[in-house]
């Protein structure tokens, strides 16, 4: 019931939302005993559609105030599409972590994907000079045809890719440009391969679109790049998407060309297939290796969508910028989509976006201070976790991640917490005895391995290796010799 002021002569009868007197309410709860009114009211009971009703006379009309109502059960069942997904763990460590600090508890966090640089000043002033001028308003659904052009300028030098602005489409983000492309292929009962580890969201994606997740396992002796071979066996009829993902979150690995154009070979094969490669850590990588665009190959940019944007490179997380660039049928599609989700993206952010592509090749010299940081903190990890006994690691060669496998230390009981017996278990322990926050392998389809984010400074990572070292010690005490 809505609380009003109004005038005597405003009162109605039953249950008008205009209440005669001066109503004064003493709390949050609309219960009869805590509302008052100013003026003598009349009142009498009355009986109606099986509840007890308190009526009061004021002047010309009367107030009706429900004492009791019969309780209707609402449904509050969902729908079996968003039953069918599962919560990001990135997000929930993420969330878990930060409120133990906002508790007090000095818990090192490892877990996002966040670079942990500032936005480079000339993008920054570029998004401020945005507002002062007054570009503040809708944009193109699609966007800035400024944005656009850019983009596909920034795809032809960089990427040997040629697109027209109208093959663009510009989204809140690279994880809406991937889920709209999702959408806008797949239909009920088709397949998305994913190689696994993957980024956590692909899988649920599918699943969104009703589509079925099909899952290709790797191994870290192969640096966790997907077998072509494997790759062949899993086709089907019903097989619609590949999602690649290079550099790749969360291994780290960079998919030499030779390898792609041996998935290009097979995907060439079956007509339906399409690939969405999401390219969105392509600057953040470390010679000798380089970096590939799917597209870029024979054959397969009609049957390319590739997705990129500016939250790693440009440490723009907080701005929310992504995009797609692929035959204009697919992008229409997604466009579509948007059109009646979101709208278009930032105004602010995009004529950010103009000056983060207006740096350089690859970003310039912001993005290559970033990278060296992030190789520096790499070389400090790997170094340091090669030290210690039972831990299996695949160098990265981008991104920003380390995915170890501490399988060796599953089995344990410790006294007051419990077993360790898989990647969920064991990341629990080093957020309960060592105070650092990571992500269990499971949520990335490996339950072998751990996520450990680098980006944060390196007295950071010092001092998280410290606190994992020790609590590992416990874990698995050195067997005398």
């Amino acid at each position: 019931m809505a609380a009003t002021t109004a005038s005597s002569s405003s009162c109605s009868l039953q249950g008008s939302s205009r209440i005669g007197s001066r109503l004064n309410i003493h709390s949050d709860s609309l219960n009869p005993k805590s509302i008052s009114f100013s003026s003598n009211l009349h009142s009498l009971s009355l009986k109606s559609s099986g509840s007890k009703r308190q009526l009061y006379s004021c002047g010309k009309g009367s107030v009706v105030i429900a004492q009791s109502m019969d309780r209707v059960e609402v449904d509050i069942s969902l729908s079996p599409r968003v039953n069918s997904i599962k919560p990001s763990k990135t997000v929930a460590i993420t969330d878990q972590a930060t409120a133990l600090v906002q508790a007090g508890v000095p818990v090192i966090r490892l877990a996002a994907g966040e670079p942990d640089f500032d936005t480079p000043a000339p993008i920054a002033k570029a998004g401020k000079n945005a507002i002062r001028e007054g570009h503040t308003r809708y944009t193109p659904n699609a966007g800035t045809m400024e944005l656009r052009s850019a983009i596909c300028h920034k795809l032809k030098e960089e990427n040997g890719l040629s697109y027209t602005p109208d093959q663009i489409l510009v989204s809140n983000g690279a994880k809406q440009s991937i889920v709209q492309a999702v959408l806008a292929v797949c239909s009920p009962g088709d397949e998305v391969l994913i190689p696994a580890p993957y980024w956590v969201s692909y899988p649920e994606m599918a699943r969104m679109a009703d589509a079925l997740p099909v899952i290709l396992p790797t191994s870290i002796s192969e640096d966790f790049l997907v077998d072509p071979k494997l790759l062949e066996s899993k086709l089907s009829e019903k097989s619609r998407l590949l999602i690649l993902c290079s550099p790749s979150n969360p291994t780290g690995s960079v998919y030499p060309r030779k390898l792609l154009e041996e998935i290009a070979e097979i995907v060439a094969t079956h007509p339906r297939l399409l690939v969405i490669s999401d390219e969105i850590y392509e600057h953040i990588i470390y010679a000798p290796a380089t970096h590939t665009s799917f597209a870029s190959l024979p054959g397969m940019w009609n049957r390319t969508l590739t997705v990129n944007g500016f939250s790693k490179a440009f440490a723009m997380t907080g701005w929310r910028l992504g995009y797609i660039a692929g035959p204009k049928h697919f992008v229409s599609a997604c466009n579509k989509i948007q059109s009646q989700f979101t709208s278009g993206a930032s105004s602010i952010s995009q004529k950010a976006a103009v000056a983060a592509l207006g740096l350089g090749y690859a970003g310039g010299e912001a993005v290559a201070t970033m990278v060296k940081a992030f190789r520096e903190r790499r070389d400090f990890l790997v170094r340091s976790f090669g030290e210690i006994d039972g831990v299996k690691i695949s160098e990265p060669r981008g991104a920003f991640y380390l995915f170890i496998d501490l399988s060796s230390y599953y089995g344990v009981e410790v006294d007051g917490f419990g077993t360790v017996n898989d990647s969920e278990s064991l990341c629990r322990y080093l957020l309960d005895k060592a105070q650092v926050a990571l992500v269990p392998g499971d949520a990335f389809g490996d339950d072998t391995c751990i996520r450990i984010s680098y980006a944060a400074s390196l007295s950071t990572l010092q001092a998280a290796v410290g606190r994992i070292k020790k609590a590992l010690v416990t874990l698995k005490p050195p067997v005398p010799v």
